[in-house]
Formats: structure tokens, sequence, C-alpha cells
């Protein structure tokens, strides 16, 4: 059974070896590139449903990779670093990336990463259409237009907003978002949701800096505020 189509990105052979090793009998298609640069030639031609990507590589840099397929696609993309600080995992999710593993790891914890990223969620509440201002989200075909048409959100960002608006006018705590939007084994994640949010508000609100509708409860979490 074909699970996905996975492009690992690593300057290590033996990394990429180990990641093809695991992941192919796991019922994934993987192929593999050892440079940002290679990484773009094979998104120009193939199809692929997530992304390994390391942060620390010769030449065009992991994050400066990501902010690159940022810029043409909105696959899931997990990030591989031997950092941990939160300044680290604030700055690949900046670039872009959906989620951040740290060096070494075990591989069950990496395809639990894997399966939850491509695991796209339904929004849970009733709504096809909702009106935020001059943003018409269409849950149905997972798309968000403005006034100057279609807005470009990343899956995790939409899974994200899509949450929030099945528990609309209602804070909800940081843990409950992740472990519905990333998984249940994410709990303690805050600064996934703190750049996710923000990401958001650049693109569905008029001033990002004075949130109108996706709005901060101090301590707790987070709520979508539909018009009145």
């Amino acid at each position: 059974m074909n699970e996905g189509r996975i492009l690992v990105v690593d300057n290590e052979p033996q990394i990429r070896r180990v990641m093809r090793t695991t992941l192919i009998p796991e019922g994934f298609e993987v192929d593999d590139a050892k440079s940002g640069d290679e990484a773009l030639e094979h998104l120009r031609s193939e199809k692929y449903d997530l992304i390994l990507l390391d942060i620390n590589m010769p030449g065009m840099t992991g994050l400066e990779t990501c902010r690159a397929i940022r810029a043409i696609s909105d696959m899931p993309i997990i990030m591989l670093t031997v950092h941990n600080a939160e300044k680290d995992k604030v700055e690949a999710l900046d670039a872009g990336a959906d989620d951040y593993v740290t060096k070494p790891f075990g591989m069950p914890e990496l395809l639990a990463r894997v399966r939850a990223a491509l695991r796209r969620k339904s929004p849970g509440h009733e709504l096809s259409h909702l009106h935020l201002g001059r943003i018409e989200i269409d849950f149905e075909a997972r798309q968000v237009v403005g006034p100057h048409g279609r807005l470009h959100l990343t899956a995790k960002e939409f899974e994200l907003l899509s949450y929030l608006a099945s528990h609309a006018n209602k804070a909800v705590t940081h843990r409950e978002i992740l472990r519905a939007v990333w998984g249940p084994d994410y709990g303690d994640e805050t600064e996934y949701l703190r750049v996710f949010v923000n990401r958001l508000r650049k693109k569905i609100e008029q001033k990002p800096t004075s949130p109108k509708y996706l709005l901060t409860e101090p301590w707790v979490g987070y709520r979508l505020q539909f018009p009145e």
C-alpha cells in the first residue's frame, strides 16, 4: 500500500540511506537529494506528499531551501537538526516548516511525526463557508480567498484555522489545539502555535498586530472570533 511519496534532503549519504531503508518497508515511496538545489530540481518535475529536510547543509541551507519550497508549495515539511533550542525551532517554523525533529531521533518517533504530518484532518464542523470581513474561507475546497484573490495557506495553517473555526467564539487551550492539529503526541510545543498564529494573522487579518478575528487568550490559548 502506498502511504505517500517522501523526498529526503540531507547532505549525509548515511542519513539518506537509513531514511530509505526505514520508510520504504513502511509503504512510502522515497526519493532523496543531497542539497537544496537538487531538492528544488526534484520538485520541478515530481510531486511529493512530504519533505524531510535537514537544516545544516553546506551551500544552500535547509532554512533557505524551506523558504524556497514554501514559495511554490504547501506540502508538509519536517525539518531535521541537531539543535534543540527554542530559538532554533522558531527559526525553522518561521521559515515555513510544519514540524521539527531533533537528531538523534528514534525511527518510531520519526514515523509518528511523518504520519501525523500526512494526516489531513477535516474541519470537524458543518460550516462550508465562512466570511471574516473581506476574507472567505471555503472549508470543502480548502481555500481562502481575499479581496485580491486566493491566499496561499499551507496544509497545517488551514488545519489550524479549521480547528479554531470548529470552536468559534470559544477559547481553546494550547494543548487541545496541538493535539488536534499536530497529533496526540504533542501538547507542550507552544512555540509552534505562536509562529503559526502569527503566520495566519498576516494572511487573514487586515491589521495583523491588532487582530480582530484570531485572538490570543492570555495564558490559555487562542480563539477565532466570528463577526457578529
